[in-house]
């Protein structure tokens, strides 16, 4: 089992400045072979880098209408059995489990803040004006601010499925965007520009395999990656092919929404 120490050293290995902000997905196989866990990979993170983000989403809150927009990746006469469960936003709610424990060790750090959305919050330490820039309608304005200043992504034991930042190109690129809704104490919140499917995001690795840095980290893999390098890219990916990153699963309501409007 790795410990803190190694963990800092491989941080170090990326040779990312530390005055760089970093966006932060880590598996729980990740996790599971690091004495401490979640505590101490923050603690290693936080050693080397000045500022960090991580996305606390809760999608425990979504509800779905009885009806809706047309083409928006929803079967509103049956919707998820999730949407029967939903729970009122509080900001001191639970990042979803999908989110992963570093997500909710982030939130209930002491120097962290975290965003409002209802449902794509996100948290960080040192990073209050990217939190700030979120709104209802510009849910990813939190990596348009790290973009702007030359933040990194990290995955940790994950691909490319789990970045987040993958979905701010695709709203550069004009891809559609999605509706979604949240309960709140305020009633029932409509949250526009919700991002789609990303099962199909490993298919951008070649076309970033020379901007990407990476190093072993026990049984798993550390992936870094500018914003700046990766964005564009991906942008111009979408741009020239309008299917580019869309999975291949013909029961993806958001994918073939998509692929209804080339």
């Amino acid at each position: 089992m790795s410990n803190y120490r190694e963990l800092v050293n491989t941080f170090q290995k990326l040779e990312i400045p530390a005055e760089r902000p970093v966006i932060v997905h880590a598996s729980p196989l990740f996790l599971g072979g690091i004495e401490g866990g979640e505590n101490a990979l923050l603690g290693a993170l936080t050693a080397v880098y000045d500022s960090i983000l991580t996305p606390t989403f809760t999608y425990q809150t979504m509800v779905v209408p009885r009806e809706g927009p047309e083409n928006n990746g929803l079967d509103y006469k049956n919707p998820p059995e999730s949407s029967q469960y939903a729970v009122f936003f509080e900001p001191d709610m639970l990042a979803s489990s999908a989110m992963g424990e570093l997500a909710e060790v982030m939130r209930t750090r002491t120097r962290a803040n975290r965003s409002f959305h209802p449902i794509l919050s996100f948290a960080g330490i040192h990073v209050k004006d990217a939190l700030d820039a979120q709104t209802l309608s510009q849910p990813l304005a939190p990596i348009e601010v790290l973009a702007d200043k030359d933040g990194w992504v990290l995955l940790l034991g994950v691909d490319q499925t789990a970045n987040v930042s993958i979905h701010y190109a695709e709203q550069l690129a004009g891809r559609k965007q999605f509706i979604r809704w949240a309960l709140t104490p305020a009633g029932v919140k409509e949250c526009p520009n919700f991002p789609g499917c990303s099962r199909g995001f490993n298919a951008l690795s070649p076309h970033i395999q020379y901007h990407v840095r990476k190093e072993a980290f026990g049984s798993t893999v550390i992936t870094a990656m500018s914003l700046q390098a990766m964005i564009p890219l991906a942008q111009k990916l979408i741009l020239e092919d309008p299917a580019a990153l869309l999975c291949d699963k013909g029961d993806c309501a958001r994918c073939e929404a998509v692929k209804s409007e080339k």
